[in-house]
């Protein structure tokens, strides 16, 4: 079976309090994007896991596909052992779920190859284990998320009259630091009313909480939001903890000119 795990991006992301857990509870709304990576799984003699593409970091952890399989091995212990082959296309450590994605579309992979019969609560159950932002990727459209993630409302927002460009700068930010930069606090204001509202708005309105303290951290990385904007974006902001931004661009206005130095996609 070949699948394609696509990423997402954040509109908006508030940061309201830290938990007892040691985890914040969290206001965003996730949106998915079609970048994708490339999945397939096989039957094999034996479990194993192939990546191409860009490297994956490994640090001696297994990665989300193969801890996907191990979740579902552990309560189907008949689930077949197979050979993984990854394509990594998505950046990674870029704010765009690509990992979170890789497990979750593992998840659903395994459950329509192997007949388990997961319905999608229990593949949201399962996608929860593996991370705060992969039960969006079971759903995978527009929703509202809360707690640290894995809370989700599906939003009606279609941005479809837009081209998105993303911009990777490459950059690795660790989420865990990311968060010690930030002060959590809730000013009331509802997300899911501001991406309702027109976007020509959400310049004013849509804020990620992780853009100032990360340009603190990376000076750099303002001149990319503020080249998005110089080339006409209606909205530009960076996306989950970064290092990665987009640019929503009305269709008849899209640049064809990027700076050189820019790893980017432009996205319909």
């Amino acid at each position: 079976m070949v699948i394609f795990p696509n990423c997402k991006i954040n509109l908006g992301l508030k940061i309201l309090r830290k938990r007892a857990d040691g985890y914040h509870d969290l206001s965003t709304v996730f949106y998915p994007l079609p970048l994708k990576d490339i999945l397939e799984i096989i039957h094999s003699p034996s479990p194993a896991f192939t990546a191409y593409g860009l490297s994956i970091p490994g640090n001696g952890k297994k990665n989300s596909c193969e801890q996907a399989w191990q979740l579902l091995k552990a309560d189907f212990p008949a689930l077949p052992d197979i050979h993984i082959h990854l394509y990594k296309n998505i950046p990674i450590g870029a704010g765009l779920g690509g990992g979170s994605a890789d497990g979750a579309f593992t998840l659903l992979a395994l459950n329509r190859q192997f007949h388990l019969g997961l319905d999608t609560a229990r593949l949201l159950d399962y996608a929860a284990k593996l991370g705060s932002d992969c039960p969006f990727f079971i759903l995978n459209t527009p929703c509202l998320g809360g707690g640290r993630g894995e809370k989700l409302e599906p939003l009606a927002l279609d941005l479809g009259a837009y081209r998105f460009v993303l911009v990777n700068p490459g950059i690795h930010i660790s989420t865990a630091e990311a968060f010690s930069l930030c002060t959590p606090r809730d000013d009331g204001s509802s997300l899911q009313d501001i991406v309702q509202a027109p976007v020509s708005t959400w310049v004013q309105n849509l804020h990620n909480d992780f853009e100032e303290p990360i340009f603190r951290l990376h000076p750099e990385l303002r001149g990319i939001k503020e080249t998005l904007y110089a080339l006409g974006a209606v909205y530009a902001s960076l996306t989950g903890s970064g290092s990665s931004f987009y640019g929503l661009f009305e269709k008849a206005h899209t640049p064809t000119t990027l700076p050189l130095s820019w790893n980017y996609r432009i996205l319909w």
